[in-house]
């Protein structure tokens, strides 16, 4: 369904992601605005993998929406406020997403609209 692009003329990607992603013609296009990890009832988990683990979830439900679901994302943008969240949030991303996994970006950003949030999450997914 999708083409995984890895240029053998570039360095291969650092971790578990594909440089690029082409999507065939012919496909819708789901874009998902960031997610932070909040539940339903305003609870925000403190260490940031369980965050990871909230805003993939809160992802797949949008996904669900629309009838596609993980194995549907094309690309992840990922933001986190602490070097120390990279690996968490990695753990989560690598146990999430099996070879070819979908093109990424992850940066780390000052800050989120809470101070209580770690992990902002963002996707485009095709199906």
């Amino acid at each position: 369904m999708f083409k995984f692009l890895t240029p053998k003329s570039i360095k291969p990607p650092f971790a578990r992601y594909s440089h690029g992603v082409e999507v065939p013609p012919g496909k819708r296009l789901v874009l998902c605005s960031g997610q932070v990890a909040i539940t339903p009832d305003d609870q925000i988990p403190e260490d940031a993998g369980a965050q990871t683990e909230l805003c993939f979830r809160n992802v797949e439900a949008i996904l669900a929406e629309a009838g596609l679901g993980l194995g549907d994302i094309v690309r992840i943008n990922a933001y986190v406020t602490d070097r120390a969240h990279l690996r968490p949030y990695m753990d989560v991303r690598d146990r999430l997403f099996s070879s070819p996994a979908p093109a990424s970006t992850l940066m780390i950003v000052s800050g989120f609209a809470r101070p209580e949030f770690k992990v902002e999450v963002e996707v485009i997914a095709a199906g």
